[in-house]
């Protein structure tokens, strides 16, 4: 039998793990939390700066989400995963009634969560030089490994920030993922029909039955009060603290993301901290 698919699309640290264990406790879903991740994030960094072809992801993906959602043998297949981000035109023609789930997140949050809980997984110094050479010129520089830290989209040379970019600090560069992908996401899915992709802030989920009661609706699954208290405390956190940007970090932060803060409705919002 072959499942209804559905996909959680995000920044990543946006709450995908907490909502993989919600989606998981919903019934009869096959639910998956970064699936196959060594093999999608440098397929999704390869996609992102065009070292392979719309076929040719395609053609991974198919071997992986495509295969796995084939043989499911539970009415729901589901990923929660921050690299599908950058898959949606891929996967939305792979599985064509395929649902999709913008989750999004305070940017303040996810970029100090990803700065001071993920240290060199993600975006530091060495692993971002590595990746750039190669980027420059793929056929003379070696690929990375397919390790985590090395495998994170850069801004192309011809973008907004492309000149810049080289000159950014760890912070600058993951302020910047977070409206990159968003935008990416934000793009591919508005190529796509209504009825299939919904949008939802993870901090509307956290207060309100209502935001998390709706994105149930629109995947079909069963709702429940024992769901909605899955989403009052933090899930996969290594390092149970939080705490607000410096005014150098927020001043960064404002000046790369404060467009995509209003596009996402943050920009009146004012900074919390998660209490764990």
């Amino acid at each position: 039998m072959s499942a209804q698919a559905f996909f959680i699309v995000s920044s990543g640290r946006s709450g995908t793990a907490m909502l993989h264990k919600a989606l998981l406790a919903a019934g009869n879903v096959d639910m998956h939390h970064e699936y196959m991740v060594q093999i999608l994030q440098p397929l999704a960094v390869r996609r992102y700066h065009d070292l392979i072809s719309h076929a040719e992801a395609k053609e991974v993906l198919s071997q992986t989400h495509g295969a796995a959602v084939h043989y499911c043998e539970k009415e729901f297949w589901g990923d929660s995963s921050n690299k599908l981000s950058w898959l949606i035109p891929e996967l939305s023609t792979l599985l064509p009634e395929a649902k999709f789930v913008h989750l999004v997140r305070d940017g303040r949050k996810v970029t100090g969560s990803y700065f001071r809980k993920l240290g060199a997984e993600c975006y530091d110094d060495r692993s971002s030089l590595i990746l750039a050479r190669h980027l420059s010129a793929p056929g003379h520089v070696p690929p990375p490994p397919p390790e985590k830290q090395y495998w994170w989209p850069q801004a192309k040379s011809d973008s907004f920030w492309g000149a810049a970019f080289g000159h950014f600090s760890q912070f600058e560069r993951i302020a910047w993922h977070w409206c990159e992908v968003n935008q990416v996401i934000l793009n591919a899915l508005a190529s796509l029909p209504a009825a299939r992709h919904h949008f939802v802030r993870l901090e509307d989920i956290h207060d309100t039955p209502d935001a998390l009661y709706a994105l149930l609706d629109f995947l079909g699954l069963r709702k429940g009060p024992d769901l909605l208290a899955m989403f009052q405390r933090p899930h996969n956190v290594n390092r149970p603290e939080d705490q607000l940007l410096n005014p150098e970090e927020a001043a960064a932060f404002t000046r790369i993301a404060e467009p995509m803060m209003q596009c996402l409705g943050y920009g009146e919002r004012a900074e919390y901290v998660v209490n764990y």
